[in-house]
């Protein structure tokens, strides 16, 4: 399986670096992992509407450009399906048996993902109705995907 995780914005907090270059290293027993950070736009004082969606059209397009074609996409939005660590396996699964063996996770900035990104994305995925940041986001989708690995092996993880 190749996994690529795009976000937006850098980690600039060593705690995150070191705790997603942990879940890294745990995930690259079951799969290939890219890790893509696009740049961020500043975000004006007092930014209106549309300002906003502005600088998401800008976050969209630099995601955009590194998803190839062939990739199948997963953005993380507040309003995607919610599942259990058990049920997200069997999604994973799911698309390792159909041929989805390059999937790419998108994580949006702190204005959310751009409306394009939306239209390209194949599934849609959320792990909470309350709002994170982006970074830690990050960590706790690799932990995610490491979670689901050692079910699918059945390997003992603590619960």
């Amino acid at each position: 399986m190749k996994l690529t995780i795009i976000t937006v914005g850098k980690l600039k907090e060593k705690y995150w670096r070191e705790a997603v270059k942990e879940y890294e290293k745990r995930l690259q027993k079951y799969a290939s992992v890219t890790l893509i950070e696009v740049a961020d736009e500043k975000e004006p004082n007092n930014a209106s509407a549309r300002d906003l969606e502005i600088i998401k059209e800008k976050e969209a397009n630099r995601i955009l450009s590194k998803i190839k074609d062939n990739q199948y996409v997963v953005t993380l939005e507040i309003d995607g399906k919610m599942y259990t660590s058990e049920d997200l396996s069997e999604e994973y699964q799911k698309w390792k048996n159909t041929g989805k063996s390059n999937i790419v996770f998108v994580i949006g900035g702190s204005n959310g993902i751009g409306e394009d990104v939306k239209k390209r994305s194949n599934h849609e995925i959320s792990f909470s109705k309350m709002t994170y940041p982006h970074q830690m986001m990050k960590v706790i989708l690799l932990e995610q995907l490491f979670r689901v690995n050692k079910i699918l092996n059945n390997e003992a993880y603590h619960k």
